[in-house]
């Protein structure tokens, strides 16, 4: 299986272009490396970037034209949690990884040293991100929602994933089951504000600049209930499960905005697809993961 930056990496040579003449070198290394201005000055004050073999101060001014020789620390070691479960890859690079997440396990740990994500895909290979060696976060999935979630073993990974969600390159299709009887199609483009209240929740029933797209078509219609395949095209705060439920089609078993399931359990929804271009080339990655045993019970016991 791929792997990430060796610990004993070379250094890193950053040439400086005629144009970056005058700019401040750790605003110039921030931008070069895609990492965070902090970090940035912390490399060049501890003398980890050098300049024809001279340590280099993070207030320098460059000249253009020369070339930098960065030295990137071994990434700092974490504290994982003993209760971590395995995870399965969907896709893995040195760049990249795609874990298959389980409901139940929050992508983030709640409190120190608490079980997640990010703790359990550490495992899985090197990463280097913040200095850390923690899996870098482009998107997140809600808690008990399942399926592919996207991680960056790097900074540059990282930047380029953020940036590439930003500009709509990335595909999510979701599966979920949900009340009532949908239409065959549509799609929903509201507002999308947090509600009056309860500052936890969001509404699309606000007005706001913020702006909530995602277009829906029956996969299997169901006993009371309907298998959508949703497609996101903004990725709001909880907005699969707000914009259906405000719609009339309310998430089974989601907790807040939902309706009870029938078979009892967590909410029945599902990122079943993931498509997004790969850092290093742009060459598109695809990446799927099968509606998972609770939630294909779930629709069997609701079958026509």
């Amino acid at each position: 299986m791929p792997r990430g930056p060796s610990a004993t990496a070379p250094p890193r040579r950053v040439p400086v272009p005629r144009e970056a003449a005058g700019e401040r070198l750790d605003r110039f290394l921030a931008r070069a490396l895609s990492l965070s201005p902090e970090r940035a000055r912390r490399l060049a004050k501890d003398g980890r970037v050098r300049a024809r073999g001279k340590v280099c101060s993070p207030l320098r001014r460059l000249s253009g034209g020369e070339e930098l020789e960065v030295r990137l620390p071994p990434p700092a070691p974490v504290r994982l949690a003993p209760g971590d479960p395995p995870l399965l890859a969907l896709y893995d690079d040195a760049e990249v990884l795609v874990v298959e997440k389980p409901p139940g396990l929050a992508v983030e740990p709640g409190a120190p040293g608490a079980s997640s994500v990010v703790g359990a895909a550490s495992r899985l290979g090197r990463f280097d991100v913040a200095g850390r060696a923690l899996p870098g976060l482009p998107h997140r999935l809600d808690r008990d929602t399942s399926g592919c979630l996207l991680l960056a073993r790097t900074d540059g990974a990282l930047s380029a994933l953020r940036r590439a969600f930003e500009e709509g390159q990335v595909e999510k299709e979701y599966l979920a089951v949900v009340s009532g009887d949908p239409p065959e199609a549509l799609g929903l483009d509201t507002p999308y504000a947090r509600s009056e209240s309860d500052p936890r929740r969001f509404t699309t029933r606000r007005p706001s600049a913020r702006r909530a797209r995602l277009s829906f078509r029956v996969a299997e219609r169901l006993a009371g209930a309907a298998l959508l395949s949703v497609r996101l095209e903004t990725g709001r705060t909880h907005q699969i499960r707000v914009q259906l439920a405000e719609a009339g089609w309310p998430v089974l078993g989601d907790p807040i905005y939902g309706v009870p399931s029938p078979r009892g359990g967590r909410q029945a929804l599902h990122a079943a697809r993931l498509a997004f271009p790969r850092p290093s080339d742009g060459r598109r990655i695809e990446v799927r993961s099968p509606l998972p045993k609770d939630l294909a019970a779930l629709v069997r016991s609701l079958a026509r």
